[in-house]
């Protein structure tokens, strides 16, 4: 009977070797999701029919971040290996430094479980291709990195947190840090190799994204909660089919925006609450020659069915958009009272940036106290870049087609302030039942060159 059995067994694997059967692999799933603009189709994994890769079974340990760190890269890479695979972070909290996804790659944390990343700057090298405010570079790695994978996820009830005692200190902009980005400006405008553009060092003191999807696809993020981030904290870069849901977001820190997409495409972001020291959704394409470069607009982006506990803004635009922001759909959201805002929707750009922005949609919105308005367009921002790099090339940034309907706060100053250029005014800016309870100021719209403005 045993003789039987083992033949049985060794002609199975036999003819599973024979007819190349592999163990199931990930799948993908679409998402359609109409807006003003059309139809959007999402692409995202489905990991239902892969195996799991717990940690502990690669020797992870509570307390031990090096052993901790390896067993995840270790179960990441046995994952990828097997066409698919689901790495699992139990219950507790574990310490590790950097994560680096590969393709077909689910991190799941279940509940209770908290992965706690390091704060120490060297556990985040080598460096590895990033980027600073819209500037392709060297730098320390996202805490939680892929660069050119496919079908990548974080699920679960779980967290990841940073710890922030050490990337406070480089928070501020002192000299060197000021000096480190002309730097960076100046190699990005002469068109030097990104490899070359190395910014670690002891001066410039550029703080990594939590988490960065560069150059990736088909990418869902669901269920977790994220506290603290060095920088911002959700980015993805030049990546497509994107969802992000059901998460629950908050970072107080310096430029601790909660979501930016940069020359991405086709993104979902649903059931998202953000407590933001920062911008909650910050849309970018990249700054100047970046962005000319690429020619890959950040596109197709719907927002629906958030809460904003706190942030700048609700939806920024800009500043660095020189790649060019289109179709973009905010519906059905809303900032808490006790919010310290700025605008519920704030589009910015300078001279410098070029790019254009176009078809922005928001309806039904319910906003809080704003430090200044619910609309605002300003074509002038440059912060701290207006002293630090002279103007190279002067390109404006044309803007039309801002839709607002359905969109109340509470206590403002103003309901619009849009200003635009003489030689290249804004254009199509239409606001319908767009209400606040209290205006402070003695206008309700403040508007500079701008072309078929209407308001119902």
């Amino acid at each position: 009977m045993k003789k039987f059995i083992l033949c049985a067994s060794l002609i199975l694997s036999l003819s599973l070797y024979s007819f190349n059967i592999d163990p199931p692999k990930v799948t993908q799933k679409e998402t359609k999701v109409k807006a003003p603009f059309g139809t959007t189709k999402i692409k995202t994994p489905d990991f239902s029919n892969c195996a799991t890769f717990l940690i502990t079974n690669f020797g992870a340990i509570k307390g031990d971040q090096n052993k901790t760190t390896q067993a995840i890269a270790k179960a990441i890479d046995a994952a990828n290996k097997a066409g698919g695979g689901i790495v699992v972070i139990p219950e507790g909290e574990w310490l590790t430094g950097k994560i680096h996804f590969k393709s077909n790659v689910n991190l799941h944390l279940n509940k209770g479980a908290l992965l706690l990343f390091s704060d120490n700057p060297n556990d985040y090298l080598p460096a590895v291709h990033s980027t600073w405010e819209g500037l392709e570079c060297y730098n320390y790695s996202p805490l939680i990195y892929a660069y050119q994978c496919k079908n990548i996820a974080i699920t679960g009830e779980g967290g990841i947190k940073a710890k922030m005692d050490f990337w406070k200190k480089w928070a501020g902009r002192p000299a060197g840090h000021m000096n480190s980005l002309k730097r960076l400006y100046n190699l990005s405008g002469q068109n030097v190799p990104v490899e070359q553009r190395v910014m670690v060092n002891d001066t410039a003191n550029l703080r990594p994204q939590f988490i960065q999807f560069n150059r990736s696809e088909n990418i869902l993020l669901d269920g977790v909660s994220i506290t603290n981030s060095p920088f911002w904290t959700v980015h993805m870069y030049l990546s497509k089919d994107i969802i992000v849901r059901n998460l629950n977001i908050y970072a107080h820190g310096h430029n601790n925006d909660g979501f930016d997409p940069e020359m991405s495409q086709n993104i979902l972001v649903e059931n998202v609450t953000f407590d933001q020291g920062d911008d909650a959704i910050a849309v970018k394409s990249g700054r100047n020659p970046e962005g000319w470069r690429s020619k890959t607009p950040t596109k197709n982006l719907i927002i629906r069915d958030c809460i904003i506990k706190n942030g700048h803004q609700l939806l920024a635009v800009g500043s660095e958009l020189s790649g060019g922001i289109e179709n973009v759909f905010i519906d059905n959201c809303e900032v808490l009272d006790g919010a310290k805002m700025f605008n519920l929707v704030f589009i910015k750009t300078n001279e410098r940036m070029g790019g254009y922005v176009k078809n922005i949609y928001v309806q039904n919105i319910k906003g809080s106290k704003m430090d200044f308005g619910v609309l605002g367009i300003e074509t002038d921002v440059l912060y701290q870049w207006k002293n630090l790099v002279p103007t190279v090339e002067r390109r404006l940034t044309p803007i039309s087609n801002v839709f607002l309907k359905n969109v109340t706060a509470k206590n403002v100053k103003f309901i619009s302030r849009i200003k635009g250029e003489k030689e290249l005014p804004i254009k199509n800016i239409s606001l319908k039942n767009v209400t606040a309870e209290t205006i402070q100021g003695e206008e309700k719209h403040i508007s500079e060159n701008v072309l078929n403005f209407k308001v119902k």
